[in-house]
């Protein structure tokens, strides 16, 4: 098959990667984005996004449509495919993709993302936007004065209930376990919270509703007795996974998978640089997304700029 050539060929469709398509093309770079599912990644699938600066409120797949229109206005190629691997072949870098298509690049930026691990239970995927959710920064504000469960029993999900109660009645922290994985300064914290309840050795069965969250069905772990929980939504939070596992080098990454860059999105490969939510990170937004892309594209046209010199 034919090799394809590109100055920047960007991995990963979603709020970063779109981003750093729109200003690589605006740079003259020729460029591609090629996403396994559809431009946006995953906030094509979210209901509602009312956290990014310009819009009181938009639909998760309209904004990123417009976000995938606006890069190909100024050039961005965008193709549907999943990369598999890429590695080095002197200065340029070659994608290979699971159609069988190779991309030769002068520089990639990986900005693949990650996956929120799930529960799966029926409900789970039925009402995910409608109360089911995976992020508490991003969706806690739209239950206001409801009651809200978390799963989990690890930092995230401690950390992320005790930002609920600002929002939440009443949060409940359902574990599997008689006692929490979190480091204990994060335990200490979230037991004095007195909006917090905490339900031990107990799983979820299912998440019930009509057209939105409505209850949970839950069991003891060691009793097997079984109860019901009236809740408006369900955060989930038992980890998260970065897609970074597509290099043939050996990619620097932290305890957790995340992909390490410095300030300018570089990753410890030359020409090869990372944005978005598979970088190590404090935070996992859009807008922090968005902010990555544009480094990444700015460094990348630089990295360029040096190899033709």
């Amino acid at each position: 098959m034919a090799v394809k050539e590109y100055d920047i060929v960007v991995v990963g469709g979603g709020p970063g990667g779109l981003t750093a398509g729109l200003y690589a093309a605006r740079a003259n770079r020729k460029t591609i984005s090629i996403e396994k599912f559809q431009p946006g990644g995953q906030i094509a699938n979210t209901e509602d996004v009312e956290d990014y600066p310009g819009f009181e409120h938009i639909l998760g797949g309209e904004l990123a449509q417009k976000m995938a229109n606006h890069a190909k206005k100024f050039g961005l190629e965008i193709t549907s495919d999943e990369v598999t691997e890429i590695y080095s072949e002197g200065k340029h870098r070659m994608v290979i993709t699971a159609s069988g298509d190779i991309y030769k690049a002068r520089a990639v930026i990986i900005s693949t993302g990650g996956s929120p691990n799930h529960i799966n239970v029926p409900g789970e995927k039925e009402f995910a936007g409608r109360g089911v959710s995976y992020c508490a920064i991003c969706d806690g504000a739209f239950f206001r004065n409801q009651v809200i469960a978390v799963v989990g029993g690890g930092d995230a999900a401690v950390e992320e209930a005790m930002f609920l109660t600002k929002y939440g009645s009443k949060v409940y922290l359902i574990h599997r376990r008689d006692e929490l994985r979190a480091q204990k300064v994060i335990q200490n914290r979230a037991f004095a919270n007195s909006k917090m309840e905490f339900v031990w050795n107990t799983v979820v069965e299912s998440i019930n509703g009509e057209n939105r969250v409505q209850s949970l069905s839950l069991r003891n772990v060691k009793t097997g007795e079984k109860s019901a929980l009236e809740v408006g939504a369900i955060f989930i939070f038992v980890g998260f996974v970065p897609n970074s596992n597509i290099t043939r080098e050996l990619l620097a990454k932290d305890k957790n998978g995340y992909i390490i860059t410095n300030d300018r999105m570089e990753t410890s490969i030359k020409g090869i640089f990372a944005c978005g939510d598979v970088r190590s990170q404090l935070v996992r937004q859009i807008t922090n997304a968005v902010g990555d892309g544009t480094t990444a594209a700015v460094a990348a046209e630089k990295y360029i700029e040096e190899l033709d010199d």
